[in-house]
């Protein structure tokens, strides 16, 4: 109950701050600032699950669980940042002119974070470790195509 609770005042934040941000973005660097500072949340607390997977870190359910909901949680939030306007940083003009494959990247990380946290929640660190892969494929396939090197 503690770990569905914390879910949903994450998910709660998350979604009073993105519905926010979109008034925020009147300049350009300020959208880049956010989708990078997005991506680092979520790439930290990815990274502690990763370490996990790898079995650098011996596995605890709970921290796994938690460091998971915020990586769910956060994987709705840079992309608001991408609009007409918002060029730059390190994604690459393919972001803008083929938005639909970003969009489906977007989708595909979204829902291999949300795995993850089931697997999470579930105590099962295979099924943990599957999704940690899944996870770093969705980051993977997208930074390969809409990310600067």
């Amino acid at each position: 109950m503690k770990n569905t609770y914390k879910v949903l005042v994450v998910a709660l934040t998350t979604s009073v701050i993105a519905g926010t941000a979109l008034a925020q973005f009147a300049r350009p660097d300020a959208a880049i600032k956010y989708r990078k500072a997005a991506f680092t949340v979520m790439s930290t607390h990815f990274a502690r699950i990763g370490a996990v997977a790898k079995g650098e870190v011996p596995f605890n359910k709970d921290e796994v669980a938690k460091n998971a909901a915020i990586v769910s949680a956060m994987s709705s939030l840079p992309w608001q940042a991408f609009g007409p306007g918002t060029e730059g940083g390190d994604a690459l003009p393919a972001v803008w002119s083929d938005e639909s494959k970003f969009k489906s990247n977007q989708e595909k990380l979204i829902a291999a974070t949300a795995s993850l946290s089931t697997a999470a929640n579930s105590g099962d660190l295979e099924a943990v470790k599957r999704a940690t892969a899944a996870v770093g494929g969705a980051c993977k396939n997208c930074h390969d195509d809409f990310k600067k090197k």
